[in-house]
């Protein structure tokens, strides 16, 4: 037999093989999805040979989701669990001299700060965890200071009670008795917010605490250090840490917003208060949004993220790196017209590495702290960045739509890209079909260049002809990219044998600042003409779509934009509208965020009636006649109850078929197991119906 035989035959066998393998993976359900381990927050050991992260469980029959502590050696190896208790674990975070860990846990009740001793050696827990904190207003997000004498954590206070600091538990544990105990529950609000995001104000403010580390000195007791009525650090969804603490242990950066009406501000400032507590000192000057402070390694400089203007919540976020010892302030990114997301300095304080949304993706680049061109390191969806000490490897986070985090290590300088650390999923991967997330571009208004996405869907046949579930996502001043999301999850889309098509339309991030900043102001003009020209692009450039069964669905102002095009087209066979805006005039007295609504319709409802009621769908309520499902949340105070109630009733009212998915419990996102599961349930079902007659 000859040679080049043998190698044709051994690449025929070793297709074949893939083939079968490929055949036998079955299509992804949402049980698979709620088994998957949900991977974030990393950190390294100080000696830089371990990575603990946590993982979140979720239990669908219970309803109920933990998060536990997890350990994978930098160079490479097994992963291991080293946190178990029923109440989980969650934000690990090793002492300075990597001899100790600690971690939030409700295990004896509220949410704490837990001691533990850890074997560096071998990576493992010893001993007992012990219990640091006892505060009634229980404690989060805590971080050693790089001393390891203290401890730095966010509670919960009501403003007042710090006015005898010695007395200030009791007198907030008292506060909270009185509330829980009154029979009349009556409130009385004298100022905005009365609510924010998923709950009516309690007349609380978050603030910076200091403990002891030893938990045995005399100052053990925990200090408030950011005391008065403000919020430290200010509301945020999630996202790099809103305060630090200085290299020496001396003294903490923190984020604040102090406008005098909170609502119709987005000017968070950076402040710096010893740690031992004092008068704080404002060191960030922009009009806009300044978050996220960092110190270099060295102390020299705090860098931060940096917006110009105030209101406007999706400005672009610069880089800026503050001097300590002269106070100068220098952008590092007003060439670079992509927004900047999380930052992490190198070890030798020479360099800033940084993510940004670009194109789908979210690669990392690098900059001189001294300033300089802006470098691209690796491309992929990354986040969460880190350096071991020695500045060899790079830790950080990846996602894709195929496959949720990951924590990844890439070795500076040796020319390779991130290597996978955990591999928490792969044992549901190997069983079950994902598609990539595949790009297209097309010419949308104004003739500007617009990209868009598709997902297949599984045993896909090009051959065959498709249904298409058609996503408009929220924002607007957001993006579809190549990451993994267990809300609007494209693969448990696809798997019912349906193509999805995702456009980024005027508004998307990761396209330069003016492409953002073309919705405002034009909610239904050019963003809608890009999602229109899209599609038909998709139905005309791919035979294997199905042309004319399509059916819209989003959420949030991809919501709106849902309620707006059923009364502008009705190409749609259905519709899924879930937490879209309807009224926008009656929408506005109902907000929470006053600076989001002003600023996209360029004023209030009574300076600027007429823009308000140019973009409001409930008036082509006419034209209405897509069969469309309503979604909303009790809970959801961004975008309030009444406005899926009047999408609900004029549908209704107009005899258009339409149903309403109510939720007495969830916010703005549907986040409990079982509400999640019917959320799926019924949006598949409604699109099952008018798409596989």
């Amino acid at each position: 037999m000859s040679r080049l035989f043998k190698s044709i035959l051994l690449l025929s066998v070793m297709f074949a093989a893939c083939t079968v393998m490929h055949a036998q993976k079955r299509p992804f359900t949402f049980e698979d999805m709620m088994k998957l381990k949900r991977v974030g927050d990393p950190v390294i050991s100080p000696d830089g040979k371990w990575v603990m992260y946590s993982a979140l469980d979720v239990n669908l029959e219970a309803n109920t989701k933990r998060n536990h502590l997890w350990l994978v050696p930098v160079a490479g190896g097994e992963e291991k669990q080293i946190t178990n208790s029923p109440a989980g674990e969650s934000r690990g975070r090793f002492s300075p001299d990597g001899k100790r860990i600690l971690f939030i846990s409700a295990r004896d009740g509220g949410s704490q700060i837990w001691l533990q001793d850890f074997d560096g050696a071998n990576g493992a827990l010893s001993g007992e965890a012990k219990r640091l904190t006892n505060i009634s207003t229980e404690a989060d997000g805590a971080s050693w200071s790089p001393d390891g004498k203290n401890i730095v954590f966010i509670s919960e206070v009501y403003p007042e009670c710090e006015q005898n600091p010695a007395e200030a538990d009791d007198c907030n544990k008292t506060r909270d008795a009185e509330v829980t105990s009154r029979k009349a529950k009556g409130v009385v609000f004298n100022r905005l917010f009365i609510r924010h995001w998923s709950s009516y104000s309690h007349f609380k403010r978050s603030h910076l605490f200091v403990v002891a580390a030893d938990g045995t000195s005399a100052a053990s007791a925990p200090r408030d250090i950011t005391p008065g009525d403000h919020d430290v650090p200010p509301f945020n969804l999630g996202g790099q840490d809103f305060f630090a603490i200085s290299p020496d242990g001396k003294e903490v950066a923190y984020t604040s917003d102090i406008a005098e009406f909170e609502p119709t501000s987005t000017n968070n400032d950076i402040f710096l208060v010893p740690i031992e507590g004092g008068v704080p000192k404002k060191i960030s000057s922009s009009p806009g949004s300044d978050s996220t402070p960092l110190y270099s390694p060295d102390g020299k400089y705090i860098a931060w993220r940096m917006q110009k203007i105030n209101g406007f919540e999706s400005d672009r976020f610069r880089l800026v790196v503050y001097d300590r010892a002269s106070g100068k302030i220098t952008n590092l990114t007003e060439a670079f017209d992509r927004w900047v997301e999380t930052i992490a300095w190198s070890p030798d304080s020479k360099d800033i590495y940084f993510t940004s949304e670009d194109k789908g993706d979210m690669p990392i680049y690098r900059v001189l702290a001294s300033g300089g061109e802006v470098k691209e390191v690796e491309r992929a969806h990354n986040d969460e960045l880190q350096f071991t000490p020695d500045g060899k490897t790079m830790v950080f986070t990846r996602v894709s739509i195929q496959h949720p985090n990951e924590v990844y290590a890439m070795q500076m300088g040796a020319g390779r890209h991130g290597v996978a650390l955990t591999h928490m999923n792969d044992a549901i991967f190997a069983q079950v079909f994902t598609s990539p997330l595949e790009p297209f571009w097309f010419t949308g208004s104004e003739n500007h260049k617009v990209q868009g996405f598709i997902v297949k869907p599984p045993n896909f046949d090009a051959s065959k002809k498709y249904p298409v579930k058609f996503l408009i996502h929220g924002g607007p001043q957001g993006e579809w990219d190549d990451s993994w999301t267990f809300r609007w999850n494209a693969q448990l889309f696809a798997a019912g044998g349906y193509i999805v098509v995702m456009i980024n339309p005027r508004g998307s991030v990761g396209y330069g600042q003016q492409f953002t900043n073309d919705v405002t102001g034009d909610w239904g003009g050019r963003a809608y003409q890009d999602l229109m020209l899209g599609l038909d692009y998709v139905e005309t450039k791919y035979p294997y779509v199905q042309k004319g069964n399509v059916c819209a669905m989003g959420g949030s102002y991809g919501g709106y934009m849902v309620d707006w095009i059923i009364g502008h087209t009705n190409r749609f066979k259905c519709a899924v509208s879930h937490d879209g805006i309807f009224n926008l005039e009656s929408s506005y007295g109902s907000t929470e965020e006053l600076w989001f609504i002003e600023w996209e319709m360029k004023g209030t409802p009574w300076t600027n009636r007429e823009m308000y009621r140019r973009w409001s769908p409930d008036l082509s309520a006419p034209n209405m006649k897509t069969p469309t499902l309503i979604v909303h949340g009790q809970l959801d105070y961004r975008i309030d109850l009444s406005q899926g109630i009047e999408a609900f009733t004029t549908l209704q009212r107009l005899k258009v078929p339409s149903k309403f998915l109510y939720f007495p419990d969830e916010g703005h996102w549907v986040l409990k197991p079982q509400n999640s599961q019917l959320w799926y349930q019924t949006v598949n079902g409604w699109v099952d119906k008018y798409l596989k007659k």
